[in-house]
């Protein structure tokens, strides 16, 4: 087959591409300029997937392997779709993920749709996830290296998407990866892995989000409303957070367990006060379209955060066990054992 893959520079997609080419396909390299070039921050601008660096490295992978390579310029259409939702989304005292952004709007909708466009019969990707063949067609299941799925981020797509996309390590731990890259010589073997937000530099989210948001000081109170403390903006705390928080009027711990924007207040409490039974999702979807409600399932509320059993129906998740700091605006994904069912956005926890 004719398959475009998705190269990062970094070693996963390297491998996926080497993979592939060894399989006998008609490899392609394709890389998605994202990065916003007028950013001042070095930091920003070469330390993720998308980086300047990113993009040599890719190319000089692609020139081991002698195949194909391009760079696709998705820099307006990144900002729009994944950049902006996430500012946004901070300054509404949300917490949002914007690689499941990346992943919706733009890996698997704008470029998938160009690579079809052209021609090409899959997309292939380097992310730890797998995709399998069940009795009514394309299922999205978890990788075999749990340390490394990268399901939780995937699970927007649906089975015409599935049918043409190609995860060539979700049967892999990264261990293999690495000496699969060795064997191939490629120039990537060792590098380190990439940041998860790859616009803002590693450990610096506040910083990144202090220097573009229009935030301003306001009040730290308890659940009864009495004042503990002041914060340096609403924008720069999310729900389960335990640091950050200066000088307050009684010893901690102390976490986050709600930020109100509107009237630019961070509410905390103690451990047992981010316990919470239930969830509100909006904007869900499943895989194979509508499933019948209520539904047994697992639910992972957080990135790498464990599946607890759970029951879904019209929007809202009941929890089998107490889950610690649910965060409006993260993923709850839905799971059948290793399956991906589907999932939503965190509206609101109770």
């Amino acid at each position: 087959m004719r398959i475009a893959v998705a190269m990062s520079g970094g070693v996963d997609s390297s491998v996926a591409a080497a993979l592939l080419q060894a399989q006998g396909h008609d490899v392609v390299g394709v890389t998605l300029q994202q990065w916003p070039r007028d950013d001042s921050e070095e930091a920003a601008r070469h330390g993720g997937c998308c980086s300047l660096s990113a993009v040599e490295d890719a190319r000089r992978v692609a020139s081991v392997l002698d195949i194909p390579y391009y760079c696709w310029n998705l820099e307006r259409e990144f900002g729009e779709r994944v950049i902006e939702p996430f500012h946004r989304a901070y300054l509404e005292g949300r917490t949002p993920n914007p690689c499941v952004r990346c992943n919706a709007f733009v890996r698997f909708d704008l470029m998938l749709s160009r690579v079809l466009e052209l021609g090409f019969d899959r997309l292939a990707t380097g992310h730890y996830a797998r995709v399998l063949v069940g009795p009514d067609g394309p299922e999205l299941h978890s990788a075999v290296d749990s340390a490394k799925d990268q399901s939780y981020m995937l699970y927007h797509l649906d089975r015409e998407r599935l049918a043409r996309i190609v995860f060539p390590l979700g049967g892999m731990t990264k261990t293999e990866v690495r000496e699969h890259a060795r064997e191939f010589g490629l120039p990537v073997a060792n590098k380190a892995e990439s940041q998860e937000i790859c616009f803002v530099p590693r450990g610096q989210t506040a910083a990144y989000l202090s220097k573009r948001l229009p935030v301003k000081a306001g009040a730290i109170v308890d659940r009864t409303g009495r004042m503990v403390g002041s914060h340096r903006g609403t924008a720069l705390y999310t729900v389960g957070q335990r640091s950050g928080f200066g000088d307050l009027s009684e010893p901690g711990p102390w976490y986050v367990v709600r930020v109100d924007a509107p009237s630019n207040t961070v509410v905390v409490g103690r451990r047992e006060e981010l316990a919470v039974s239930a969830i509100a999702l909006e904007d869900v979807t499943f895989i194979d379209g509508l499933r019948e409600e209520p539904l047994e399932c697992e639910a992972r509320l957080r990135y790498h955060a464990p599946a607890i059993p759970a029951v879904y129906a019209r929007g809202r998740l009941e929890l089998r066990e107490l889950f610690f700091g649910a965060a409006p605006g993260q993923a709850a994904v839905l799971y059948s054992g290793s399956r991906v069912l589907g999932g939503g956005i965190i509206s609101a926890a109770a």
